[in-house]
């Protein structure tokens, strides 16, 4: 059984993945966005007590997609590095060590409001750093989700989540995909993000990434097994 769900968004054939990511077969492109990268060594230098090995699992979750599509780009709605004090020598040296198991991807990242507090990644990670919007055939690729006059937007920064209703007041929060013909946003890849939930609006629909899947939001807010 495939585990990602498979759609067509403005002529394109898009691929949302469990690892809270966008494959893009034409493309051979893999899209993510609001990485945090060195959010927790960020926090512990301001002296709040958060968990190590957030940076490594996030670059392990990159290395798995990667290896599992024929990936030859990957690019970065924004939000590569948290912040300044996320440049630690340990947190630098597993960019530069993962960056040695991928010599081949190109990377692109298209600078979010974090990054442009934290600052370009380093020179040596050999990464491409642009302003939104990156035009890339039919799609505007963004950090901030405004709208596009000409182009349909895939954009971050949101962090989407969906708070799912059950039997007896349960609640399940779920990170999410909200795509739609004009504006569509991908749901935070790293693990230690914030999330904000949402509500589709009309011509949007979520898809749901939960159980190392993604599942389809029924129109009665059930989430649609295939």
């Amino acid at each position: 059984m495939n585990l990602h769900h498979v759609i067509s968004l403005a002529g394109a054939e898009l691929w949302l993945l469990p690892d809270k990511a966008i494959y893009w077969p034409q493309e051979r492109a893999l899209l993510v966005a609001d990485v945090h990268i060195g959010k927790a060594a960020a926090y512990r230098r301001l002296g709040q007590p958060v968990p190590h090995g957030t940076t490594e699992r996030n670059l392990a979750r990159l290395d798995a997609a990667i290896m599992a599509h024929p990936t030859r780009r990957l690019i970065v709605l924004g939000d590569f590095l948290h912040a300044p004090e996320s440049r630690t020598p340990q947190t630098l040296q597993q960019l530069a060590d993962w960056r040695a198991r991928h010599p081949a991807l190109s990377i692109t990242l298209i600078r979010g409001n974090h990054d442009r507090r934290a600052g370009d990644p380093p020179a040596s990670l050999g990464i491409e750093v642009m302003p939104e919007p990156l035009l890339l055939g039919p799609f505007a690729l963004q950090h901030e989700p405004e709208p596009h006059p000409t182009y349909s937007v895939l954009a971050g920064h949101v962090h989407p989540a969906f708070s799912l209703a059950g039997r007896g007041r349960q609640r399940v929060r779920l990170p999410c995909f909200c795509m739609g013909e004009r504006m569509s946003l991908l749901p935070a890849f790293g693990d230690f993000t914030g999330s904000m939930t949402i509500e589709p609006v009309p011509g949007q629909r979520i898809y749901l990434v939960g159980d190392g899947a993604v599942w389809p939001l029924d129109g009665t807010g059930l989430a649609t097994p295939r």
